[in-house]
C-alpha cells in the first residue's frame, strides 16, 4: 500500500487493486487517466516522459499553476502505475464536476477559448506549444476555466506550425461564431459531434456577411477552403507537418485568432425564459416566503452539493450557496444561464457553476462506445436537488408522468426540494390554454403518490399567498 497526501492535507492510502481506466482517456495512449480506490491518477508513458519531465519543472508550468490557469498536481509513486510501461505517475488536483462544452453557456465557451489561446501565446514565448487544443481539455473550477491536460505541452521546434490550429477552430471558433452570428441554439452541434463543428459546415451556416470579418474570413472560410483542397487527395495533417512558419508569424497567427474570438459577442435575450425571473406570477409576499422556505429546507439537507435543476438566472442557486452549499445551476434556456454566469463572474462568486440543461433531454453518453463522454446521470454526485417552478413544465409541456419525474430525482440525489404548482396557478393555466387537459393525475394528491414511490415526504409546506407547495423529500429506494 502507498500513502498519498491529497489537497486537503490528509494522507490517503491506496492499495494495489487493479487500476480502473477512465473510458474517456484513450486518445493519447502515452498519458492516460485512471483511478485506484477512487483516486484520480495519470500515467506518463515513454513517448511523453522527456517532455513531461522538462515541462513539469519549468517556470511556465509553475506560473500557470500559480495563476490558476493550469491544474496542479503532485508526483505519485511509480508502483501505482496502471501498466509496466509507465515512466511516471502523477496525481492531478480533482475537479468536482466534469462538464462538457455542449453544456456550457456562450460566455463559458468564450472564456475557455481565450484561456487556451492565452496559454498558447505564453507557451510560445517560453519555447513551448500545445500539441492539442480540445475544448474537453478545459474544465470550470471555482467559477473559472482551467486547463486540465497536463501533458498537452511539447517543445516548439523551429519552423513548426501550430498542430492544434484546426482542432481549436472546430471546437471553439466555429461554434462560437455560429452562436454569436446565426443562432445560439447551434451550440447543440457540439453535442452531435464531440470532435467539433466541421469548418465547411460552419461556413455554410454562417451569414454571408461574416466573410467581411477578417478573422472569420481567415480562420474559417479560407481555412475550410484549404481543407477542401486536401480532401480525397493528401492528408491535411501531413501537409501541415511539412509547412514551415517562423516564430513571429506563428505568434501573429495565434494573436489574430485570439482577436477574432475576443470580438465575438452575444446578447443574452430574446429566448423563451430569458425574462422569466422578472415576470413570474408571485406577489412580493409569496416571493419572500418562498426564499425563506427554500433557505430553511436547504439547511436541513445533509452534504455539500446541490443541483438546481431549473435555475433560470440563479436566484435560488444563490440562496443554496449562501447556505454553505456548492451548487450546479442548470437551466434549459441559454440566455438565462448566460445571465447567471455573467452575474456570478461580476460578483466574483466561486460556489456556483451555471450549465445549460434540458432535463427532459439531458446529456447522454457519447463518443466511443457511448462512454467517452458520460451521461448526466452517470456523473451525478449531488446530495440534493432543487426543482422549483419546474414540475409543471415537465409534466404538462413535455408530458412527463409524475412517477417518472420522481424516479429521475431519486436517481440524481438522496434528497429533493420540489415546488408543486397546481392547475389553478396562472402559469399552469397558461400552459394548458392551447391544449386539452389530459393530465388527470396532475394534482397535489397525485404528486404525493408519485413521490412516495421513491421518497418519504419529510416536509410539506404551503408557500404563502401563492397556492403552491414546497416539499422536502428523502429517498427510500
Amino acid at each position: 500500500m502507498t500513502a498519498l497526501r491529497p489537497p486537503d492535507g490528509q494522507p490517503q492510502t491506496l492499495t494495489s487493486r487493479p487500476a480502473e481506466r477512465d473510458p474517456g482517456s484513450f486518445r493519447d495512449p502515452g498519458g492516460f487517466v485512471y483511478r485506484r480506490d477512487g483516486v484520480l491518477l495519470r500515467q506518463v508513458g515513454a513517448s511523453l516522459a522527456a517532455d513531461w519531465e522538462t515541462f513539469s519543472s519549468s517556470d511556465l508550468a509553475a506560473s500557470l499553476v500559480r495563476e490558476g490557469r493550469l491544474i496542479g498536481w503532485e508526483k505519485a509513486p511509480l508502483e501505482l502505475a496502471a501498466t509496466p510501461e509507465a515512466r511516471a505517475v502523477i496525481r492531478p488536483e480533482p475537479v468536482e464536476f466534469i462538464s462538457y462544452p455542449y453544456e456550457w453557456t456562450f460566455g463559458q465557451l468564450h472564456d475557455a477559448a481565450l484561456l487556451t489561446l492565452d496559454i498558447e501565446l505564453e507557451a510560445l514565448d517560453a519555447g513551448w506549444t500545445l500539441r492539442d487544443a480540445s475544448a474537453y481539455n478545459v474544465q470550470f473550477r471555482a467559477g473559472r476555466p482551467v486547463l486540465i491536460d497536463l501533458l498537452s505541452f511539447e517543445p516548439l521546434e523551429p519552423g513548426q506550425p501550430w498542430v492544434a490550429y484546426r482542432q481549436f477552430c472546430e471546437q471553439f471558433l466555429a461554434p462560437l461564431a455560429l452562436m454569436a452570428r446565426r443562432d445560439i441554439r447551434l451550440s447543440r452541434l457540439l453535442r452531435a459531434d464531440i470532435d467539433g463543428v466541421p469548418l465547411d459546415l460552419a461556413t455554410q451556416l454562417l451569414p454571408w456577411r461574416s466573410r467581411l470579418n477578417f478573422g472569420l474570413l481567415s480562420h474559417l472560410y479560407l481555412h475550410a477552403a484549404a481543407q477542401g483542397r486536401y480532401a480525397g487527395n493528401e492528408d491535411e495533417g501531413a501537409a501541415a507537418k511539412r509547412t514551415r512558419i517562423d516564430p513571429t508569424r506563428l505568434r501573429a497567427l495565434v494573436k489574430s485568432l485570439r482577436n477574432c474570438v475576443a470580438g465575438l459577442r452575444w446578447k443574452p435575450s430574446g429566448t423563451e425564459w430569458a425574462e422569466y425571473a422578472d415576470n413570474t406570477s408571485y406577489s412580493d409576499l409569496a416571493t419572500a416566503a418562498k426564499e425563506r422556505l427554500v433557505g430553511e429546507l436547504v439547511g436541513r439537507v445533509e452534504g455539500p452539493v446541490v443541483w438546481d435543476l431549473g435555475a433560470n438566472t440563479g436566484r435560488y442557486s444563490r440562496i443554496a450557496a449562501d447556505g454553505g452549499k456548492r451548487v450546479l445551476s442548470f437551466d434549459i434556456d441559454p440566455a438565462a444561464a448566460e445571465r447567471n454566469y455573467r452575474s456570478l463572474r461580476r460578483d466574483g462568486r466561486t460556489d456556483i457553476l451555471p450549465l445549460v440543461l434540458d432535463l427532459a433531454n439531458p446529456s447522454a453518453g457519447a463518443g466511443w462506445a457511448g462512454r467517452e463522454r458520460r451521461s448526466l446521470v452517470d456523473r451525478a454526485n449531488a446530495d440534493a436537488t432543487l426543482s422549483l417552478a419546474l414540475v409543471h413544465h415537465l409534466a404538462i409541456s413535455r408530458n412527463v408522468p409524475l412517477p417518472m419525474f420522481a424516479d429521475l430525482l431519486a436517481d440524481l440525489a438522496p434528497a429533493a426540494i420540489v415546488e408543486f404548482v397546481p392547475k389553478d396557478d396562472p402559469m399552469v393555466r397558461r400552459l394548458l390554454a392551447a391544449r386539452r387537459d389530459v393530465f388527470p393525475d396532475y394534482t397535489l394528491e397525485g404528486f404525493r403518490a408519485a413521490a412516495s414511490t421513491r421518497f418519504t415526504i419529510d416536509v410539506e409546506t404551503p408557500i404563502e399567498d401563492s397556492g403552491r407547495t414546497l416539499f422536502l423529500l428523502r429517498r427510500t429506494a
